[in-house]
């Protein structure tokens, strides 16, 4: 099991001021890299900063991957995930020195990372990155994050937790009051030409309950290739080893028939009380803590373009939106967008809300809404998709498609902290949050919806 999940158990790391808040945002904090850092200076520490392990994503740089080596680099993608969240816990809870950890750890990912160029090779060696332009990515570095709120003199403490977290994350200072957050700009204005209308659809709340930690679109055929918990609804039969075959086969809790996939990680509260998966993969077994935080509701919405009507997804489009691993890799895939019910014209990045007056909590992912008319997915599940520009308007290559956006909201208990499932590593930070989709509505239900939003109705 993570060292660190065990330092969650008793309450996960950060304060929360009751449910009528009043605390000022806590905006600003510093993270910086800074290379080796001297062993102990661990979230919750007096220096006010947590130390992770901090690698380049070989995943975000796979630009071609032939069908026969998909099976090797997912296994190897998972290795690599592995491998950095055993380092980290090595720096929390051992008394190795951070050159000796990270120098290990280079060891182990030049091994995988030579597997994975090795088998992209061997299926296809037209198709695949120099050797060196992969294996240049093994070495690691450690990162120092701030743990300690802009405000952190007048913000009050939860009884039960400490002044800065405790390693694993998170920390106070990723919270914020949502009423100090100033509000977002509009959407842009529907222009003539473009595509007013929506489509939704409704597909519960994850009654049926179904969780596992696997990534069918990064780590297909890999077992816990998420190292966290997946919330899903929709399709009754995602998991790691799922194909499209399987998945149109495949029943749904959607009441107008459509079969797409929706996951994202669960949200927990850290109670501290034992969760049934504590010793699970994907559960404490990777570093992840507390109570699973069933949804209070999910809305599922596809929304239309300003500028232009929009195109028919193709079926078995897989997209993700926001980054995983946005502490350590920099936020330029990072969408995740935190709120309170009644308050979301204020939207968080990077912090957690405090929500005033048992005011749900509600998370939204925006998926990209322009899609480059040929791909259902690409190697690094991203160029194959795009977001379009502030007016409305897709890059040059890339045509419009209805945009969904997953709307969830949770009951959070008063003055209880949360926090969103992540590898160890990102130490939970609300800014790694994102979410999953694969399309496998029926091409008659996908016309229905494009028809709807082209037409400027609300189906």
């Amino acid at each position: 099991m993570v060292a660190a999940a065990a330092l969650l158990l008793g309450g996960g790391g950060t304060a929360i001021i009751a449910a009528n808040a009043s605390a000022g945002g806590a905006h600003g904090t510093a993270e910086q890299d800074t290379g080796h850092t001297p062993h102990g200076a661990a979230a919750g520490s007096a220096t006010g900063e947590a130390t992770t392990v901090s690698c380049p994503d070989v995943g975000e740089r796979l630009r071609e991957v032939p069908a026969p080596a998909r099976t090797e680099v997912s296994r190897g993608l998972s290795q690599l995930d592995a491998q950095v969240a055993s380092a980290y816990e090595q720096m929390m809870s051992t008394g190795n020195t951070p050159d000796a950890v990270l120098g290990e750890l280079k060891r182990k990912r030049d091994g995988t990372i030579g597997r994975i160029t090795d088998s992209i090779k061997a299926a296809d060696s037209g198709a695949v990155p120099a050797p060196e332009d992969l294996t240049a990515l093994s070495g690691c570095r450690t990162r120092k994050v701030s743990t300690t709120a802009a405000d952190d003199s007048s913000r009050p403490l939860s009884s039960r937790l400490g002044e800065q977290g405790k390693p694993g994350g998170p920390s106070r200072a990723d919270f914020a009051d949502i009423r100090t957050a100033p509000a977002g700009p509009g959407a842009p204005a529907a222009r003539r030409g473009g595509s007013t209308g929506t489509f939704a659809s409704v597909c519960g709340r994850n009654e049926n309950g179904h969780f596992n930690p696997d990534n069918v679109i990064v780590t297909p055929g890999v077992r816990n290739g998420a190292h966290h918990m997946h919330d899903y609804v929709g399709n009754k039969s995602t998991d790691a080893f799922s194909t499209d075959n399987s998945l149109a086969a495949a029943g749904t809790t959607c009441t107008n028939g459509d079969k797409s996939s929706h996951y994202w990680p669960v949200l927990r509260v850290l109670d501290g009380k034992v969760a049934p998966d504590a010793n699970a993969p994907g559960g404490g077994h990777d570093g992840n803590m507390g109570t699973v935080l069933r949804p209070a509701s999910v809305t599922l919405q596809f929304r239309g373009n300003p500028v232009t009507k929009v195109t028919a997804m193709p079926r078995f489009l897989r997209v993700i939106t926001g980054d995983a691993k946005a502490l350590t890799n920099g936020v330029a895939n990072a969408n995740a967008s935190w709120s309170c019910a009644g308050f979301e014209n204020r939207q968080l990045k990077d912090k957690y809300p405090i929500c005033p007056n048992g005011a749900q909590v509600v998370r939204t992912f925006a998926f990209q809404n322009c899609w480059d008319g040929r791909n259902t997915d690409s190697a690094n599940h991203r160029t194959h998709v795009a977001f379009a520009r502030a007016d409305g308007s897709c890059p040059r290559g890339f045509k419009a498609i209805p945009q969904l956006v997953q709307r969830i909201t949770y009951d959070v208990p008063a003055g209880v902290p949360f926090a969103v499932d992540s590898f160890p590593e990102q130490l939970h930070k609300p800014v790694t949050d994102h979410g999953d989709f694969i399309n496998v509505m029926s091409d008659a239900l996908m016309a229905r919806a494009t028809a709807c939003i082209n037409g400027g109705r609300t189906c």
